[in-house]
């Protein structure tokens, strides 16, 4: 790709698109992988595909070549997306085109395989090797594929994530953590009128859990507990044995995270007769910026204002990316690389047509010019 235009870049976005890949649509997903495969051979790029796993897509890297040799750059990109088939198409409207994941990180992952193209087009190439990664299971938490992302991650110098920008170009330094428990309690069943004493309810045992979690929420910390599920009983006129809940909590740093696994653990048993039972569910650790993160965010910055625009700042986001897995590391991650738009996960879901030309050239230049000395690597 010689010029880099609107037109073009929307084309190439659109390839994306097209290809309809919710996470649990595995020939969908691995279509897309088929697609990035190709425009990775494309450009010389050593490709490792790993057959996907626990009914999820396969896992694809393709590595490559800078003008250095040495530890590089993880690209990182999921190919999934929570849209199912048909229910909704690509559509240009103006200055915005809608469809399903074209914010939510197909725009993402095409401007920055357009940026790699240009680069190769025009006889350049990265400073640093480039391994652009594409997971398949991102928008359930990585469940298969965190293993990879964090093995990956430890043999780089740093870690782009071309989730969509926020808050109109602002790019994410650091992200809140996530973290799901599990919650059982088993008492015994008993009938409701004839013999209620008999029973112990494990419903009521679950209502004091949730009221001692839901009391941990602080709102000026950011720090939010909820109990978004509960499943209990079986009948009206049964006291109930079992009931389940899942705990969902937005920890900003590691403190919260620890509070409240603290507090799972920790519940008071109200009932001497019923029994509860706590297990993790999937989560995603915080990850907060350091000065190597900041270093990263202020060269991204400058060459942005030598292309001619700003980035509008930073932010620190509330949901989650796989970013938070190499942030955690203490890898340096810069995040939000990708397109200017909103309506994620819904069916208005819409790019800038505007920003995909200037986010697609500091891409090139972010991958021309981040090598040893440069932004603290």
């Amino acid at each position: 790709m010689f010029d880099l235009t609107s037109d073009t870049l929307l084309s190439a976005v659109r390839a994306w698109v097209d290809i309809e890949s919710p996470t649990q649509h595995v020939p969908g997903v691995n279509r897309v992988a088929d697609h990035a495969e190709a425009l990775l051979r494309g450009l010389g790029a050593a490709i490792e595909r790993t057959p996907g796993r626990d009914g999820f897509g396969d896992i694809l890297i393709g590595r490559v070549p800078g003008q250095e040799a040495g530890p590089g750059l993880l690209l990182l990109g999921h190919m999934d997306t929570v849209h199912q088939p048909g229910s909704f198409a690509f559509r240009r409207d103006g200055g915005r085109a809608y469809g399903p994941g074209i914010y939510d990180m197909k725009g993402g992952n095409a401007i920055a395989l357009a940026a790699l193209q240009h680069l190769h087009a025009t006889g350049r190439r990265p400073r640093l090797p480039v391994s652009f990664m594409m997971i398949p299971d991102e928008e359930m938490g990585s469940p298969s594929s965190r293993p990879a992302i964090e093995a990956e991650a430890v043999k780089h110098r740093a870690a782009l994530v071309v989730e969509p920008s926020g808050q109109g170009g602002r790019l994410t330094i650091a992200r809140h953590g996530i973290a799901r428990w599990h919650l059982r309690t088993l008492g015994r069943s008993a009938h409701a009128g004839a013999y209620h004493a008999e029973g112990r309810s494990a419903v009521r045992e679950m209502a004091h859990h949730i009221l001692a979690l839901e009391s941990l929420t602080d709102h000026p910390r950011n720090f939010y507990v909820n109990i978004g599920i509960v499943q209990g009983g079986t009948h009206e006129n049964m006291v109930p044995a079992e009931c389940r809940a899942i705990c969902y909590a937005l920890v900003p740093t590691a403190q919260e995270e620890a509070e409240l696994r603290d507090a799972i653990h920790a519940l008071p048993q109200h009932d001497p007769d019923v029994r509860t039972e706590v297990t993790p569910g999937l989560g995603r650790p915080p990850f907060v910026k350091t000065p190597a993160i900041q270093a990263l965010y202020d060269h991204a910055a400058a060459l942005a204002r030598e292309i001619g625009f700003e980035v509008a700042g930073e932010r620190i986001a509330g949901g989650g990316s796989d970013g938070n897995f190499t942030g955690a590391l203490g890898v340096p991650t810069l995040d939000g690389l990708g397109v200017i738009g909103g309506g994620p996960h819904t069916t208005e879901e819409y790019l800038d047509i505007a920003c995909l030309v200037p986010r697609t050239r500091l891409l090139a230049r972010i991958f021309e010019t981040l090598g040893p000395g440069t932004a603290g690597l």
